[in-house]
């Protein structure tokens, strides 16, 4: 398993949890669930980006 392919699946899970325990009806839990898994797959890019700006 690649590095990626971790963090995706950290953000899924997580994203799923916070869905579950952030919202209290199902239609909302699974935007919630989607909108936070967007933002940790753009946060992944971004920090990425930022770490191999560093490095060169």
């Amino acid at each position: 398993m690649s590095h990626f392919s971790a963090v995706l699946l950290y953000a899924l899970f997580a994203s799923v949890v916070f869905g579950i325990t952030q919202r209290a009806e199902a239609k909302m839990m699974i935007r919630f669930g989607a909108y936070c898994f967007a933002l940790f797959v753009l946060a992944t890019f971004v920090i990425s980006w930022g770490m191999w700006a560093i490095k060169h």
